[in-house]
């Protein structure tokens, strides 16, 4: 697009307005749907830096905008198509009435959207794919799970349950996590109020004396002329580490496949991650072969809801398995992310002819395992935050104490 700088007459008064067009011709055009005043003259420019900000900041706004939905708004319109569709009220009926009585914003044109699409004959699991970031994978597949067996008001009803049990372990992890964060920035404050403000007093005294400061001391110093000095660079780097790597993980499968896989091995985040994952998947493959969907189909639709890559990279070497004439239990052996008491317990269901009740045994399994880690992620984080809290003490101490006796020596002297 090229930059066209159009000077008018408006009340006996010259004024310039720039406009954006791809050539002169169209920028006139332009200018003349514009009541504002008698057109005199046009020529290219390059593009203000106005405009140029304006650009930038939309382009902010749009990357920084979340793109989900609100969970408890969702769950709820959720529940009323459940319910509608139980009562025997048709597709369009119902979500006519949803659009109505929900107050998002952003739900009610998803909605809209996909009512539009049904009205023209699309499925109800196809027209939510295109909105599968706002919605997530777990409603695509749900859907897709109701429309093939006949029970969409019921998976729908169950979907929500899931979403509220995510929602419900979200609060009761931000709970558990509140302590650790809150004490965490105090030690940061505390940090920076003694690097900023009372390391430079000491720095200052010990030139005069000069005296040999001890490790611990020059590396609060060090710390204090980084920060104070090359604060700006080091904010930049920051938030250019940040921007590299957010790129590379949308855009780069290798590296968005690698930042999942180290994800995993984080403590407590990584058994969060992988147990809220596995559970869904052993959720929804029970339900899918429950109803009598095929085995290859029911892991793939399983296997789709699955948001950290490494780990659905892994579980989709359970199909390529069964393809080849592998059993389920050597399938799900293969991909080394199941402990052998699962596998024992598919095993034995898979050989008895019980699979599903397994399978149910499993998920349940699972979900008490989570739950268990929420409740007690207090507890774990407390050793690292102790360790955590003792270094830091331990280091501000000997910086502080030991240049103090130095300086009494060489008072002394």
């Amino acid at each position: 697009m090229k930059f066209f700088s159009i000077k008018y007459i408006k009340n006996s008064e010259h004024n310039i307005e720039v406009i954006g067009a791809d050539s002169k011709i169209e920028a006139i055009k332009i200018f003349k749907q514009k009541p504002i005043g008698i057109f005199v003259s046009i020529q290219e420019v390059q593009e203000p830096f106005s405009m140029k900000f304006e650009r930038l900041k939309s382009f902010i706004r749009e990357k920084t905008k979340s793109r989900k939905v609100n969970l408890l708004s969702y769950i709820s319109s959720l529940r009323q198509i459940s319910v509608m569709l139980d009562a025997g009220i048709n597709i369009n009926s119902t979500l006519t009435s949803t659009i109505k009585s929900t107050d998002d914003k952003k739900l009610k044109e998803i909605f809209a959207d996909i009512l539009e699409r049904l009205e023209s004959g699309a499925g109800f699991s196809k027209s939510m794919q295109k909105y599968q970031e706002e919605l997530g994978n777990l409603s695509v597949a749900m859907v897709d799970l109701g429309e093939k067996t006949g029970m969409l008001s019921d998976s729908i009803g169950k979907l929500a349950d899931i979403l509220q049990e995510i929602h419900d372990n979200r609060v009761k992890l931000k709970k558990a996590t509140r302590y650790p964060i809150i004490t965490i920035f105090a030690m940061i404050i505390a940090f920076v109020i003694v690097i900023v403000m009372v390391v430079p007093q000491f720095s200052s005294i010990f030139s005069e004396y000069k005296t040999a400061l001890p490790f611990p001391t020059r590396l609060l110093i060090w710390v204090e002329k980084s920060i104070i000095n090359y604060w700006i660079y080091i904010s930049s780097g920051a938030i250019s580490i940040f921007v590299i790597f957010s790129y590379l993980y949308k855009k780069t499968y290798k590296f968005h496949l690698f930042a999942d896989k180290t994800m995993l091995k984080i403590y407590i985040v990584g058994q969060v991650v992988y147990l809220s994952m596995i559970g869904r998947f052993i959720y929804i493959f029970d339900r899918l072969t429950q109803s009598g969907i095929p085995v290859i189909e029911a892991l793939k639709t399983a296997i789709s809801i699955v948001d950290n890559e490494y780990l659905k990279s892994r579980l989709l070497t359970i199909t390529d398995r069964i393809e080849e004439g592998n059993s389920l239990t050597n399938s799900f052996k293969d991909t080394e992310q199941f402990e052998s008491m699962v596998l024992q317990m598919l095993e034995a269901g898979e050989s008895s002819g019980a699979l599903n009740a397994m399978l149910s045994k499993i998920s349940a399994y699972y979900k008490a395992k989570y739950v268990n880690l929420v409740d007690n992620v207090s507890m774990l984080i407390e050793p690292i935050l102790i360790a955590g809290i003792a270094g830091f003490v331990l280091l501000l101490a000997l910086g502080i104490f030991l240049p103090m006796w130095s300086l009494a020596d060489a008072v002394g002297g």
